[in-house]
């Protein structure tokens, strides 16, 4: 009996606001797909996922609304995780990153790496809100972008042109508390030095091979994943801030760091580990089988995929593949199957602008249509470039592939059995040359499902799936049942 296992992470979402189709179609639903069928062949997985409840964006909501960051993580955490039960999104567990054991989890990480030097400590000068007497992390400030002139870019990243940056690289930045110019202030970090990984990460994303050894097929990653991770290390990769000025997140745990917390994209990739922790602790199982190698043998028995917006590449396929490998032990991911984004009637889905459709609406407006959505959602799921939603062409779907395709088939089965048998599936005769045809075609129909959704082309797949009720059709219309 084989021990692979698969271990499937689905981005955590940020618990400073609800769900929109944009998330679900980029992330969530390819990877239930993805789950499901992994389910259907018997393997084993865990499915995990949950919020992530630190960082800058949820202290900004909280500081808005006027209530502590603890009220905005709980009543977001409680709509999406509803959001995502009400539609049928199946994980293990749907955990927190303010729980403690992930607090436990993410302050024993950093440790580790400390105390193995994997960081360096370097003293900076950072941008300092002098009105609100705080210094101004990743979304505490914006400005314009030096790379594409986007004059809304973040202090750690432009959602426009998806550059990393540095709140020191932005043109004319100015404080999202207050609105003023900043200044700039000493203060003291521990960073990670990106630039002591590039020789294995080319080999790793280019190869697949660290050090000669095989750890995945590169030729199964999407080509905008591998682009846009070797855009990066071509660019030489810099040292990068592992912890905040900020009293909202997991705590450094180290003397002398008052009023610094860890950096919240080396909290919440730990969020996945803490979340496998607790759902092992509640299910009699060994956590550690589902994310570090086999300590007898060597080798890793565990597949590690992360479903993720593009947004995120680099998070998930530099930084957090980097704080896996310094730390020992922990598999590498297997793939990385980033999405595009999906925009909404010719425009881009925007939380601030209320540009959205929101899932925990929908359900509530169409509880009885889930399956509609999700079967729209997949068919134009943004796999290697943005795609559209409009309620037009969810319209055209519904009417023309699902009623008029798969619903017309279902019927006439559904009729025909009713009408001639009582409603019970006959026993079948003797085969005919086209039974045993249309049986074949169905037979490579579903091997071909199979190969897409291992490949990650869940659009595809679909198709396929659709193809069969376009052959049911074919046959009913040839074979004439109600004249035999």
């Amino acid at each position: 009996m084989s021990n692979q296992k698969y271990t499937v992470t689905a981005a955590l979402p940020y618990a400073n606001g609800p769900l929109h189709l944009g998330h679900i179609a980029g992330v969530y639903l390819p990877a239930d797909i993805f789950v499901r069928y992994l389910r259907m062949k018997n393997e084993d997985v865990v499915f995990v996922c949950g919020s992530d409840e630190h960082g800058a964006a949820i202290t900004l909501r909280a500081k808005k609304e006027g209530v502590t960051p603890q009220e905005i993580v709980d009543r977001y955490h409680s709509i999406n995780k509803k959001a995502f039960r009400d539609f049928d999104i199946d994980f293990d567990i749907y955990h927190r990153t303010s729980s403690e054991i992930h607090h436990q989890t993410a302050s024993d990480y950093f440790k580790k790496l400390y105390e193995d030097g994997q960081f360096i400590q370097k003293t900076s000068e950072q941008y300092f809100d002098e009105e609100h007497q705080q210094f101004l992390a990743d979304r505490y400030i914006t400005g314009e972008c030096p790379k594409c002139e986007n004059p809304n870019a973040y202090g750690d990243q432009c959602e426009k042109c998806g550059s990393d940056l540095s709140p020191l690289d932005l043109i004319n930045p100015k404080s999202t508390i207050s609105g003023n110019k900043p200044v700039l202030k000493e203060t003291s970090h521990w960073f990670l030095p990106m630039e002591r990984h590039e020789e294995w990460l080319t080999s790793w994303i280019q190869e697949g091979k660290i050090h000669g050894k095989q750890l995945h097929n590169p030729k199964e990653w999407k080509n905008q994943v591998t682009g846009q991770v070797m855009s990066w290390l071509t660019a030489g990769l810099r040292p990068r801030a592992m912890t905040r000025d900020l009293d909202w997140g997991v705590k450094v745990p180290l003397e002398g760091a008052d009023g610094k917390v860890l950096y919240v994209w080396l909290d919440a990739p730990i969020g996945y580990i803490s979340a496998t922790k607790k759902w092992a602790e509640d299910n009699d199982k060994n956590w550690e089988e589902y994310w570090k190698v086999n300590p007898e043998s060597g080798e890793a028995e565990t597949k590690l995929i992360h479903f993720i917006g593009k947004d995120n590449i680099v998070f998930h396929s530099i930084i957090f593949p980097i704080l896996l490998k310094q730390h020992g032990e922990y598999v590498l991911p297997d793939n990385v199957p980033a999405n595009e984004f999906l925009n909404l009637e010719g425009d881009k889905l925007s939380t601030s602008r209320n540009w959205a459709v929101w899932l925990h609406e929908y359900i509530e407006e169409y509880p009885d249509k889930i399956d509609e959505l999700r079967y729209v959602l997949t068919s134009i799921m943004p796999e290697s470039k943005d795609s559209e939603f409009t309620w037009k062409d969810y319209q055209d779907r519904i009417n023309n592939e699902l009623v008029a395709i798969f619903g017309n088939f279902v019927n006439r089965v559904v009729v025909l059995t009713n009408k001639y048998y009582e409603g019970v599936v006959p026993t079948a005769g003797e085969l005919s040359e086209d039974d045993k045809a249309v049986l074949e075609e169905v037979k490579s129909i579903s091997e071909r499902i199979g190969k897409s959704v291992e490949q990650y082309r869940f659009r595809e797949a679909m198709g396929e799936a659709m193809n069969i009720a376009r052959a049911g059709n074919k046959y009913l219309a040839d074979a004439e049942p109600w004249k035999l």
